[in-house]
Parts: structure tokens; C-alpha cells; sequence
């Protein structure tokens, strides 16, 4: 019922099976996320350890690597005035809406880029994108035959919006019809 979630993790535990499952179902609803590692005060630190760190969270979670990460300790109060800035600003970017404009002028890009496959005989044409929705942000792209859009090309194009708007902890909607 929420539309930021914040994903508290352990961190002496690190990423548990059970975060893996909750990450994933709080894409599967489509709501934002922030992950928060608590308890960050109680771990051995140097100079490489919270890149480190945020290398094995981003590799456990990799399906919501747009989900930004905090450091903190509840218990010291290090870090914790951040939770709410980064879930208002994470909330913010569920709003954002694109011009029909800005949204075709990433797909040209990204088509120039990598253009469509083929499939068989055929080759997808996108004709061109709008963004119809928000909370959370949906994409509509008019193609010639919506059964050729395979998913990776459909990750491509999320992650070239990605580049130019980072909806920063949003999970995008991309729907192609033909």
C-alpha cells in the first residue's frame, strides 16, 4: 500500500535470501525503492569497505540497481536524517513526466545506437514513444508488431531513459503496441 519502500538490510548480515524476495516484491508491485543498510557503525571499516559493501548489495540485487543506498546506525543516529530526504526525493521521481518530444528523442538515439532485431524475415520498427502515466512512470511505444519486442531491447531502451532522467529508486513501465 506504500509508494516508496524502504528496504532495510543488516549490515553484518548483508543480503539475505529473505531481502532478495521483499526487493523482489516490491518490483512486482511497482512501487519505489530505497534500501537502507543499518547497523553500519558495528562493521570494521578502512577506506574500500562501504564500496565494497554497496558492490555486493548491487550485485545481490541487481533487478533494482535504480534504487539508491543509504548507510546508517538507528542506533547512533549516524546518517538517518538522509531515510526521508532520499524516500521524498525517490517519491518526487515518481511524478516526473517526460515531453512526448524528450521521449522520442531518447528512442532515436537509442534506435541509431542498437538498432531493432530481427526476427526471422522481420525487423521491429518503433515508430515513436510517449510517457502516458505516472506513479509509477509508463511508456508507450507504437511499433509495427509488438511480438517483436524481445526483452533485452526492452531493458535497452529503459536503461537509455535511465541515462537521461535517472528516476532515481522508480521502476519504469515499458509497454509497446503494435
Amino acid at each position: 500500500r506504500c509508494d516508496v519502500a524502504l528496504l532495510i538490510i543488516d549490515a553484518l548480515e548483508g543480503v539475505t535470501e529473505q531481502d532478495e524476495h521483499i526487493a523482489g516484491f516490491v518490483l512486482d508491485e511497482n512501487k519505489s525503492l530505497v534500501i537502507v543498510v543499518n547497523k553500519w557503525d558495528s562493521v570494521d571499516k578502512d577506506s574500500h569497505t562501504m564500496s565494497a559493501f554497496l558492490d555486493k548489495v548491487r550485485e545481490r540485487l541487481h533487478f533494482v540497481k535504480y534504487a539508491p543506498v543509504i548507510f546508517i546506525s538507528a542506533m547512533t543516529g549516524q546518517r538517518i536524517h538522509q531515510v526521508l530526504e532520499t524516500a521524498n526525493r525517490v517519491y518526487e521521481a515518481r511524478f516526473l513526466r517526460l515531453p512526448t518530444s524528450t521521449v522520442n528523442k531518447i528512442l532515436r538515439e537509442a534506435v541509431q545506437r542498437h538498432p531493432p532485431p530481427v526476427k526471422g524475415t522481420r525487423r521491429l520498427k518503433l515508430y515513436f514513444g510517449t510517457q502516458v502515466k505516472t506513479n509509477p512512470p509508463v511508456f508507450l511505444f507504437h511499433t509495427n508488431d509488438a511480438t517483436l519486442v524481445h526483452f533485452t531491447y526492452k531493458r535497452f531502451i529503459e536503461n537509455r531513459i535511465r541515462e537521461m532522467f535517472p528516476f532515481e529508486g522508480t521502476p519504469l513501465i515499458l509497454s509497446f503496441r503494435t
